[in-house]
């Protein structure tokens, strides 16, 4: 099957302790590249989530988004370091001694000083597992929609391969007209020279014509290489890389069969060949 390098997905649930939403991004992109967006609580696990990002994708550049919020939110207190405390207590006294007058101190000032106030800790395990399995379930989510959208740039592929096939049987089968205006040509520009020619020297002239201009080779590599087409579409797995390179190789040989050209039909395909494989170019760029 292939898949797309582009897709959405989000996910949401709800627990005793509050909500988690999770949301994933994805454009085409030459390696996989992920950027994560997590609120504090979920920062220890993201090696986790990079883990699970690269076992379900190959390639793409990937933003993926966490939301947060508890439920008991406001409900979170502090507590103080008595012994933190006490020794800063001490230290403002022994300054006050040395100080005259000396200013009082102010509370607020205290509760400020690092230290002091240490917020109570949540137990974050339940988060950290519900974070995961949001995770996993965004990422299969994300792999059925370049899946439906692997699925479509096949189809136009796969439509584009058909136009390449039929180009390639109008080149064919126009080989043997070809060849025999290659050789009226050259003899009625003889005629026009009112000249002896020798038969032997005609027929090598003929023939090394006919070399040049010869496109059977060039005809079937484009046949060849769009079979590879067709057989990696069927196959699993990552297929952009493999396709791209067939997309060079159907390029390099349309060049080669328009320079060769000597005649205007083979031309025209050579042209029509070249915007079908670029118009297969541009698609594969979005394959995984």
């Amino acid at each position: 099957m292939i898949y797309s390098m582009t897709g959405f997905a989000r996910r949401e649930t709800r627990e005793s302790w509050g909500t988690l939403s999770c949301e994933i991004r994805s454009v085409n992109h030459r390696y996989l590249e992920t950027a994560w967006k997590l609120p504090e609580d979920l920062r220890p696990v993201e090696p986790e989530f990079r883990r699970l990002a690269s076992e379900a994708l190959k390639r793409g550049k990937v933003e993926c988004g966490f939301r947060l919020n508890y439920a008991d939110a406001d409900a979170v207190g502090v507590t103080l370091d008595q012994q933190a405390l006490d020794g800063l207590l001490e230290a403002v006294d022994a300054v006050q001694e040395r100080l005259d007058p000396a200013a009082p101190v102010n509370p607020m000032d205290v509760l400020r000083w690092p230290g002091i106030v240490a917020a109570e800790t949540r137990d974050t395990t339940p988060v950290h597992a519900a974070a995961a399995a949001l995770l996993a379930g965004a990422l299969e989510d994300l792999r059925q929609a370049r899946a439906v959208e692997g699925e479509r740039l096949a189809a136009m592929i796969i439509e584009r391969c058909d136009g390449i096939d039929a180009l390639v049987a109008v080149v064919r089968k126009r080989l043997p007209e070809v060849r025999a205006g290659l050789r009226n040509r050259l003899q009625e520009r003889l005629a026009g020279l009112a000249v002896t020619v020798d038969e032997d020297r005609l027929e090598q002239e003929v023939a090394l014509l006919l070399q040049k201009a010869d496109v059977d080779e060039e005809v079937d590599r484009l046949g060849s290489h769009v079979l590879e087409v067709r057989r990696i579409l069927g196959q699993s797995g990552p297929a952009g890389r493999r396709l791209d390179f067939l997309m060079q190789e159907l390029n390099r040989e349309a060049n080669t069969l328009a320079s060769k050209s000597q005649d205007q039909e083979t031309t025209r395909a050579a042209v029509e060949l070249k915007v079908l494989i670029e118009q297969m170019r541009e698609q594969i760029q979005n394959i995984e």
